[in-house]
């Protein structure tokens, strides 16, 4: 029997993603307003993320919104400076964020455990709250994703996004920012019903492309670049629409596509700037950007730019589930590939 994208875990965990952020909604507010209370009362000098894979894209995420959203400088760890090179940090008066699906990656759990010892405050994002990785954080923020089984992650994934959104909506008090939280699980229902099949038509015979970002929307070109990989066979790279333009761009043409994620921002008009020089060269474009006209626009449920990224992202997993079938993969079960990889 073929198998259908509606049949694939892939597709049916990233369609529980209004339900996740309605469970984070209800039960993380008393954890993460404490959180914010501290942080207000004792402001971080900066904050540093630990994360790897799609985790690590959420952590892309968190630096544009804590940065735009409260100004505090925030900046990705590389893991292997401390489990590796066991070089000690300074790192008194930082907030450390430590992001996981699982909590069990060794080298995340040796981070955590030398920042703390460092004088940093640790908060896990974390989906599996008994997790060696929770066991060391000062503070627990449980992503409420529930079990995930395809190695694919997705809600866990969309999760880590709302919880930082959570985060810097408490932290900063911005009335705006709690009214993109409180708008999304009726967008994410709304957008899961979105028309993407011309992304997934137009990429069943592609050998590469790249996926192009610019500010909130970089962590979803990411995330996207990745999934083409683990779960299409295709080869993607996602880039900064700024950095596109130096030597990336010299690959697009007529036989290399390119997917754009974009929010109604200050960073709208530059993308799409970018995906009409693109258009010229003879490139296959798609571009996701709310509002936004024309034959290869993505259609996308509007939403608070800060937002749209989890909107977008959700369009693409269902695009993409249906994409891994159409060219022969289990988006459920990538080759080589184990839902928890342990790296040191």
């Amino acid at each position: 029997m073929t198998i259908q994208p509606q049949d694939t875990l892939m597709f049916r965990e990233a369609h529980e993603t209004a339900e996740v952020v309605e469970r984070q909604l209800a039960n993380n507010e008393a954890v993460i307003g404490a959180l914010a209370e501290r942080l207000r009362a004792t402001p971080p000098r900066m904050v540093i993320t630990c994360a790897r894979g799609s985790s690590d894209h959420a952590a892309m995420y968190a630096k544009y919104v804590f940065e735009t959203q409260l100004g505090v400088v925030t900046a990705s760890a590389s893991p292997s400076v401390t489990s590796i090179y066991h070089a000690a940090q300074r790192l008194d008066g930082a907030l450390y964020v430590a992001i996981s699906q699982s909590g069990k990656s060794p080298d995340l759990v040796r981070n955590a455990e030398a920042a703390k010892k460092a004088g940093a405050y640790v908060v896990a994002l974390v989906n599996v709250v008994d997790s060696p990785l929770a066991a060391v954080a000062d503070v627990v923020v449980p992503l409420h994703a529930g079990p995930e089984t395809s190695v694919a992650a997705t809600k866990s994934y969309l999760g880590a996004l709302f919880a930082i959104l959570h985060i810097a909506a408490r932290w900063s008090g911005k009335a705006e920012i709690a009214d993109a939280l409180t708008a999304l699980p009726a967008q994410l229902r709304h957008g899961w019903d979105a028309d993407w099949s011309a992304l997934t038509d137009g990429l069943v015979d592609a050998h590469n492309l790249f996926v192009v970002g610019r500010g909130f929307g970089f962590a979803g070109a990411l995330e996207a670049a990745l999934k083409f990989k683990e779960t299409c066979g295709l080869h993607a790279e996602a880039f900064s629409a700024a950095e596109v333009k130096h030597g990336p761009m010299a690959l697009v043409g007529p036989h290399f596509p390119v997917l754009f994620f974009a929010q109604n921002d200050d960073t709208l008009p530059g993308v799409l700037d970018v995906a009409a020089e693109f258009r010229k060269r003879g490139a296959k474009v798609w571009v996701a950007a709310p509002g936004a006209t024309g034959e290869d626009i993505l259609p996308l449920v509007a939403t608070a730019p800060i937002a749209a990224v989890l909107v977008t992202v959700q369009s693409f997993y269902r695009a993409t589930a249906a994409l891994a079938l159409r060219r022969g993969f289990n988006p459920d079960v990538p080759p080589h590939l184990n839902k928890v990889t342990e790296t040191v």
